[in-house]
């Protein structure tokens, strides 16, 4: 990692802005940024932000959802967190909290304005880019992003032919409660993760 990075990184796991500059209701627990940026890595993880088990651990993907992941990915938990070969750095630092029906809150409104920038500037080695879900999809893709999720996924192959730099991949999150959408979109799995797969092997091995 290199000093600027590295200096920004330790930045962003002090923040505390969703408690002292909330943009709404203040983040209803002590903040703690999970993320794994890196300078050398090809490949990021955009996800969402972490959930209750992430927050505990303070690694990103310590949960089903990550052993999900890493299964479509191809890869190992050893290859997962090696920071030569992956970035992970999510749209949200912090747990959000959960809503009346025990889901995840959508990501912090302040994470992505008042850092994604400057991370990102610091990580020049990154070719691919996965969107991992909507609030991803929104950030990175622009106007490739099509009005929902299932749409963009779909669209991925015109996704990669476009000309966009670095290149992206929209996957859904892989979430055990989007089972059902995986039972109904068996694309996904014929399809799309073959490919990412030999793009994962092409950048890490």
């Amino acid at each position: 990692m290199t000093d600027a990075l590295e200096r920004l990184t330790a930045r962003v796991r002090t923040c505390r802005i969703c408690v002292e500059e909330p943009l709404g209701r203040p983040l209803p627990h002590e903040p703690r940024p999970v993320l794994q940026p890196s300078s050398t890595a090809r490949i990021l993880l955009a996800g969402q932000a972490p959930g209750t088990k992430v927050h505990v651990s303070g690694m990103p993907f310590t949960d089903a959802s990550g052993d999900r992941l890493r299964s479509w990915l191809g890869v190992s938990s050893d290859e997962f967190y090696d920071t030569e070969k992956f970035a992970i750095v999510p749209m949200g630092f912090c747990f959000p909290g959960q809503d009346a029906k025990g889901g995840d809150l959508p990501p912090r409104r302040e994470c992505a304005p008042a850092w994604r920038a400057q991370l990102m500037a610091l990580m020049p080695r990154i070719d691919l880019v996965l969107t991992i879900g909507g609030y991803a999809q929104a950030w990175h893709m622009g106007t490739t992003r099509l009005p929902s999720l299932t749409e963009t996924v779909r669209n991925w192959r015109a996704i990669w032919d476009g000309p966009a730099a670095p290149k992206v991949l929209p996957l859904p999150h892989p979430s055990w409660r989007n089972t059902g959408w995986l039972k109904k979109n068996p694309w996904f799995e014929m399809d799309l993760l073959p490919f990412l797969r030999s793009e994962i092997r092409y950048r890490i091995d």
